[in-house]
């Protein structure tokens, strides 16, 4: 199923237990209706419609309610993990559940339960594009708007936004060094707001792949209409 010509496989890890407080909604962010489904059953079915991935692990709250009632939760392609309070705590729960299944080198692709716009051709792109790198690399955006610097709401500085991107996933990296990567960056107590964060903290340089830049993250409530545009419109093309 694998896109890569060696024997490296690639599998899918998508951290689901987040509550989404800034959406002040009577819900997590990721149950909230999109369409005739949610918002994490389109980024499920999406990452495994793009035919790369051998199992898809989804971190699961262990107090979640609404995860068990939906249809795609029965499927043999997903595997269930128990979340954890932080984003790294959900994603090294979904890497061990791959330690039976996953090498060393195979990659994994970690993105977020609230990006339902994410299109195949993204996900093989990077997949493509970190075939034969040693570290593994980033969906992103480089930004176009003027960046400034604050200090106590005034302007300190204005950044240099040629060397600015916006992070977006997935986010693909070696299976190992990834778990790795995460465990020292937790152990040390260093807070990783992303994967790419604990590769970096490691000492290691991911490469960038510009991405759509529809593949937007749902944050806020205006978010959602907004994603059901895309993915109406993503549907004519």
């Amino acid at each position: 199923m694998s896109a890569h010509n060696n024997n490296t496989r690639c599998w899918a890890v998508v951290p689901a237990a987040g509550v989404g407080q800034r959406m002040k909604a009577d819900r997590p962010k990721q149950y909230l209706h999109l369409l005739n489904t949610t918002v994490l059953e389109q980024a499920l079915q999406r990452l495994w419609d793009s035919g790369l991935f051998e199992k898809i692990v989804v971190a699961i709250s262990t107090d979640d309610g609404y995860w068990p009632d939906l249809e795609i939760s029965r499927q043999d392609w997903l595997i269930q993990a128990d979340g954890g309070q932080h984003r790294a705590d959900s994603v090294l729960s979904g890497l061990q559940m791959l330690g039976s299944l996953a090498e060393a080198d195979d990659w994994v692709f970690v993105h977020d339960a609230a990006r339902p716009c994410i299109m195949a051709i993204d996900i093989l792109n990077l997949s493509a594009s970190i075939e034969e790198d040693s570290i593994g690399g980033i969906l992103a955006l480089p930004v176009h708007d003027t960046l400034k610097l604050a200090n106590q709401n005034r302007i300190a500085d204005t950044v240099d936004r040629s060397r600015v991107w916006r992070a977006l996933t997935p986010q693909a990296f070696r299976y190992q060094q990834l778990k790795q990567a995460l465990l020292d960056a937790t152990e040390a107590g260093v807070t990783v707001t992303d994967e790419a964060s604990a590769i970096e903290f490691a000492g290691f340089n991911p490469l960038l792949i510009e991405g759509r830049t529809d593949n937007i993250k749902i944050t806020r409530p205006e978010d959602l209409e907004l994603a059901r545009f895309y993915l109406e419109r993503q549907a004519c093309e």
